[in-house]
């Protein structure tokens, strides 16, 4: 080897080092960068006639596992899904409370239940009946209160959808974007590199809406589409499409019409729907089962108890003032609306001396036209024991006979169930999740104790390269002194 190509050999490998030592700095300072992939050079002899005149880059590129990534985003799909299913349920369970120690309805309840045994003892005291109708107006409040929340939540995961509805279609057009970009240079260069990252952080962003997989396209594009296998992005980016409600209560829904999926070119992608392209995990398989199937089949339930506490105070038998259809102790504001018993729920304003009504009127009946024997506490009698009464209930999650105390008492076993349920889905795919995780980020991530071995080799490299410049300098000075 002549001394020119020894120089030009020495220098080439000074080359290739620099690149590489910047490669193991920008490892090191992106190890914990979500979305970063760790980089590395392909590196191959330069040959000039039959000759090794140096080295040259080929390309710098990207650990990958396609397998492990692919599995990792459908594991972030269930994430997200169990993630809000978990986090709403355990606030509606503390709000409505798991237990009857913390479920203020039961403990209403219990109040009026007392004040109206109270009243039974003493059916001439003024005192007692006030105390009937302020307990029965605190349970009436609650039921409203609760029907409300309900409601709300129902609100709260419509906007969630439209939000990441918006969110997704972004997504996909800076995917589109990032395609042309990639498309359009050297794709075995440090810039496309940092570009494919980019492009894989949004698609996993996109997954945490819902299920999705890559198709490699040309020219190092992808398509995006569902699990199911509806494209979301074909060369150009798709619209998923969702008309927002102004309004959401009890009798409005997905079923009537009157609530909207989501959907893809006209394919219906909606979560639980009956349709093949039907969105199986993500944030909005999570926020359509609240709005659609969790939260009113806890209004229903709700609606079922405000329901059996009017029919039972609506029965002659109690108050043999009532005739036929006049409403008893306690009424529907609206009984033709059908859903949402629960909102409307009252007290019946006969009793109501803030809305013109009379106390004596538990006692001596709300068909009464003036006050009976001040003693008689027949009526008040018969509103006690209507409690006892065994009703048979037939809706989800509540079946069989009940007394209106253990009827009650359900709906905070109900939530409780579903916030320990949900709960424990989430710490079940939180350990799937963080497993397959640590297996894709062996594979793929930055190992900073492997990066700093590299940097070892790379100064010593650096440093035999030198020596060959420095020797062949030193010839030529001896050369030229000759």
């Amino acid at each position: 080897m002549s001394i020119t190509s020894a120089i030009q050999s020495a220098r080439s490998g000074l080359d290739v080092i620099g690149m590489r030592a910047d490669l193991v700095a920008t490892n090191v300072a992106n190890a914990t960068t979500p979305g970063y992939v760790r980089r590395s050079l392909t590196v191959s002899e330069t040959i000039l006639g039959n000759q090794t005149s140096g080295v040259q880059v080929i390309s710098v590129d990207r650990s990958q596992n396609e397998i492990l990534t692919a599995e990792r985003r459908n594991l972030s799909s269930d994430l997200a899904q169990a993630d809000i299913l978990s986090t709403r349920w355990g606030s509606l369970s503390q709000r409505v409370g798991d237990d009857i120690d913390s479920s203020a309805l039961f403990q209403n309840l219990n109040s009026l239940q007392a004040a109206i045994d109270e009243a039974v003892l003493s059916p001439e005291s003024t005192n007692h009946a006030n105390t009937v109708v302020q307990s029965a107006n605190n349970l009436v409040q609650e039921f409203n209160a609760l029907s409300d929340l309900i409601t709300q939540e129902r609100w709260r995961a419509e906007g969630d959808i439209q939000e990441g509805v918006t969110i997704v279609n972004r997504s996909l057009q800076q995917v589109e974007q990032l395609n042309k970009q990639i498309s359009g240079i050297d794709r075995t260069t440090a810039q496309a590199a940092a570009l494919f990252d980019e492009r894989a952080r949004i698609v996993d962003q996109i997954a945490e809406y819902l299920p999705v997989q890559t198709v490699d396209g040309p020219s190092g594009t992808v398509d995006v589409l569902t699990v199911e296998g509806v494209f979301l992005l074909a060369g150009t980016a798709r619209e998923i499409e969702f008309n927002q409600s102004n309004a959401i209560g009890p009798n409005i829904t997905l079923g009537n019409g009157l609530l909207s999926g989501i959907s893809v070119d006209g394919v219906d992608i909606t979560p639980g729907a009956n349709a093949y392209g039907a969105v199986s995990s993500g944030k909005f398989g999570a926020l359509f089962t609240l709005r659609d199937t969790d939260l009113p089949t806890l209004s229903a339930q709700l609606d079922v108890m405000a329901q059996d506490l009017i029919n039972r105070f609506t029965d002659p038998a109690v108050d043999p003032t009532l005739t036929l259809g006049d409403p008893g102790l306690f009424l529907d504001t609206n009984a033709a609306a059908g859903d949402g018993v629960a909102g409307r729920l009252q007290l019946n304003a006969l009793v109501d001396p803030d809305r013109g009504g009379a106390v004596w009127r538990l006692r001596d009946g709300l068909g009464a036209v003036a006050p009976g024997p001040p003693g008689d506490n027949t009526i008040l009698s018969n509103l006690s024991g209507a409690f006892d009464t065994v009703s048979n209930i037939s809706v989800p999650g509540l079946q069989g006979g009940f007394v209106y105390s253990d009827l009650v008492a359900q709906i905070g076993s109900l939530t409780g169930q579903q916030r320990i349920q949900n709960e424990s889905v989430l710490s079940s795919i939180s350990l799937q999740y963080q497993t397959i995780q640590e297996a894709e980020a062996n594979e793929t991530g930055v190992d900073i104790e492997t990066e700093m071995q590299d940097l070892l080799i790379i100064e010593q490299a650096y440093a035999a390269n030198a020596r060959v410049i420095q020797a062949a300098s030193q010839m030529l000075t001896e050369l030229m002194d000759i």
